[in-house]
C-alpha cells in the first residue's frame, strides 16, 4: 500500500477539502485527487463523497481512517528504529526504587551503548495506550487481571517473580524472626496505603488476602515510602510488604527489619509488555537480555494469583 496515498487520505480526512489538504502537503490539488483515487482503486471502495462544502468521508472511509493512522504510526516507528541517530528506547517502570528500575539498570550495564529513556506511568491503561501509540516501547506490569485483557497487538512475557518480604519496626512481634510463613501473618496488621482500586498491584494483594486470610489496611493518605517507613518504624502493631528487589534507605535509628515470607513464598509476577510490530533494535536486545536473566520464574514453592500467565 502506498504510504504517501495513505498519508494524503488522513490529511484530507482531517482538512475536509482536497484543496486544503494540498496546501498542508505542499502538493497540487490534482496530486491529492490522484493519490486518493489510487488508494480507492487499491481498496476497492470509495473513501470520500464530494459535496458543495468539500469532501466527506464515506462509511468505508470512516472505517479505514483509524487503520490508516495506525499504518502511519507503524511506518514512523520502523523508520526511527533504523535511522542514524535513532531515538532512545523508551521503557515504563512503576517507580525508581522498584524491580523494574533494577532490571533496567542491569540491562544498561550489559548494553551501555543502548540509549534509554525511562518513564513512570501510573495506570496500566495509560501504559498500554502509550505502547500502542508508539510513545513508549515497553512497560513492566503484572498482567492477566480478570476483566482487563491485553489488546491483541500487545505481547507480554513474564520476566521476574519478585519475592515478598515483611518490613517491620524493631518493636514488632515478628521483628526477630529470620523468616515468617504466610500462616504466621494471620492476625497481624499489614499497612499498605499505596493500594489504589483498579490497579494490577491491588488486584494481586486482594487475591493474597483472599487466599491466606491476611489483614491488609490501605487506609490513610499515601505520603510516599519515606513516610511509610517512619510510621512502621515507630508503630509496633504495623508492618508492610515490599518486594525483595525494592531498594530503600532509611535512618539507622529506625531499626527496620526485612523478613522473607515463605511456605509458600508469595511472589509478584513482573511481565514485559511491548507492541508486536515494534522493530526498535533496543527492544530486541532488552527482550533477549531478560530472557537470559529470568532465573527463578515459576519456581515451585511460590504463590501467584490464578490469573497470572504461565512463564
Amino acid at each position: 500500500m502506498d504510504l504517501d496515498a495513505v498519508r494524503t487520505f488522513v490529511v484530507a480526512a482531517h482538512a475536509g477539502r482536497f484543496q486544503d489538504a494540498a496546501t498542508d502537503l505542499a502538493v497540487t490539488q490534482q496530486a491529492v485527487s490522484k493519490r486518493i483515487a489510487a488508494l480507492e482503486r487499491t481498496l476497492g471502495v470509495r473513501l470520500f463523497t464530494r459535496t458543495p462544502r468539500g469532501a466527506e468521508l464515506t462509511i468505508d472511509g470512516q472505517a479505514f481512517l483509524p487503520h490508516a493512522r495506525e499504518l502511519l504510526r507503524v511506518a514512523e516507528r520502523a523508520v526511527e528504529s533504523v535511522r542514524a541517530g535513532r531515538r532512545p528506547l523508551r521503557v515504563d517502570i512503576l517507580s525508581s526504587r522498584g524491580a523494574g528500575s533494577g532490571l533496567m539498570r542491569a540491562f544498561h550495564r550489559a548494553h551501555p551503548d543502548t540509549d534509554l529513556d525511562v518513564v513512570m506511568l501510573f495506570e496500566m491503561d495509560a501504559a498500554v495506550a502509550a505502547i500502542r501509540s508508539g510513545t513508549i516501547d515497553a512497560s513492566f506490569r503484572a498482567v492477566g487481571v480478570p476483566g482487563r485483557p491485553l489488546p491483541d497487538d500487545i505481547t507480554s512475557v513474564r520476566v521476574l517473580d519478585e519475592r515478598l518480604e515483611l518490613l517491620t519496626g524493631p518493636g514488632h512481634a515478628l521483628a526477630s524472626a529470620r523468616s515468617v510463613t504466610v500462616a504466621q501473618l494471620a492476625g497481624h496488621r499489614i499497612w499498605m496505603p499505596g493500594l489504589v482500586p483498579g490497579t494490577e498491584w491491588t488486584a494481586y494483594y486482594d487475591d493474597l488476602v483472599a487466599e491466606f486470610g491476611l489483614t491488609i489496611e490501605a487506609t490513610g493518605p499515601n505520603f510516599g515510602s519515606d513516610a511509610l517507613l517512619d510510621t512502621v518504624a515507630d508503630t509496633p502493631a504495623l508492618a508492610t510488604f515490599m518486594g525483595d528487589q525494592t531498594r530503600l534507605v532509611w535512618p539507622a535509628g529506625h531499626g527496620l527489619r526485612r523478613i522473607p515470607v515463605t511456605d509458600p513464598a508469595p511472589v509478584y509476577p513482573h511481565s514485559l509488555l511491548w507492541h508486536r510490530d515494534n522493530p526498535h533494535p533496543g527492544l530486541a536486545a532488552l527482550r533477549a537480555h531478560l530472557a537470559a536473566t529470568a532465573a527463578g520464574v515459576g519456581t515451585t514453592g511460590t504463590w501467584v494469583p490464578d490469573w497470572t500467565p504461565e512463564p
